[in-house]
């Protein structure tokens, strides 16, 4: 289904970057490995900071969901349930990479967390879920002369739409009020928003944070890891970390997008 949405998306003109069909499939096997090939393309890292960049963003990624409202997704992930920080915060509490003397505290604030997370996806009712990119951060999108590229769609899944939107917003609530406004002003020339999805930008952004250190817990025994993450059996990492998640526990309940 990754594979098909891609080469749908493709298909449909959106600036993303598809396997490549060779010998009439794009999923191959070597031995035990799936593999798949992709054509190189170049680009530079977005800046948000540019006056089009955020409505250009805005207008591709409209495209992009009404292409993905299109049919649903029948075996992908769905954001809900356990990948909402649940699944993550137990692996991150299986793992010997907790410091013991960490532990309590990690376990109190991520279950106060994740019970924050629940809580604002359960206030807003029934929400729509459409096909995403899923994992739509700066580092998934290269910058060319006519606008964004996206890349990797390995974590493609169903969910709001505001799951692809919220990463490009950033800093007091003011600084998030103006960056929205821009990528809204795009995204809507395409898709209509649900407004009541704002309210869980700083959840998804919780369920990040949780998911992101399991994911390095996860595959810490993969070499490459301790070398691209060599901070993370330091004290001073999970300080920080336990700091950040009780800060973003206030976040959730009171989103700063949704302030003043």
């Amino acid at each position: 289904e990754e594979h098909d949405f891609a080469v749908e998306l493709e298909a449909a003109d959106l600036p993303v970057v598809a396997p490549l069909f060779l010998r009439g499939t794009t999923l191959h096997h070597a031995e035990c490995f799936r593999v798949a090939v992709f054509p190189l393309r170049p680009g530079a890292s977005p800046d948000l900071g540019a006056p089009e960049t955020l409505p250009l963003l805005g207008r591709t990624l409209g495209r992009l969901h009404a292409c993905g409202a299109r049919r649903p997704f029948r075996v992908r992930p769905a954001l809900r349930g356990e990948m909402l920080g649940e699944r993550a915060r137990r692996t991150v509490l299986d793992s010997p990479q907790l410091p013991e003397d960490c532990a309590a505290r990690y376990a109190g604030i991520s279950a106060e967390l994740v019970a924050a997370i629940l809580s604002r996806w359960e206030s807003l009712g029934v929400v729509r879920a459409i096909r995403l990119h899923g994992d739509c951060h700066l580092g998934n999108i290269l910058w060319q002369e006519r606008g964004p590229l996206f890349v990797d769609l390995d974590d493609c899944m169903s969910g709001p739409a505001i799951q692809d939107l919220w990463m490009f917003l950033s800093g007091t609530g003011d600084e998030q009020r103006r960056q929205w406004d821009l990528l809204l002003a795009g995204y809507e020339q395409f898709s209509s928003f649900d407004y009541h999805e704002l309210g869980l930008i700083e959840a998804l952004r919780a369920t990040r944070m949780l998911n992101h250190t399991a994911w390095i817990a996860a595959r810490w025994s993969d070499p490459a890891f301790p070398r691209a993450f060599p901070e993370f059996t330091a004290a001073s990492y999970w300080q920080r970390h336990l700091n950040d998640l009780q800060e973003q526990v206030e976040a959730v309940h009171n989103p700063p997008l949704l302030l003043g």
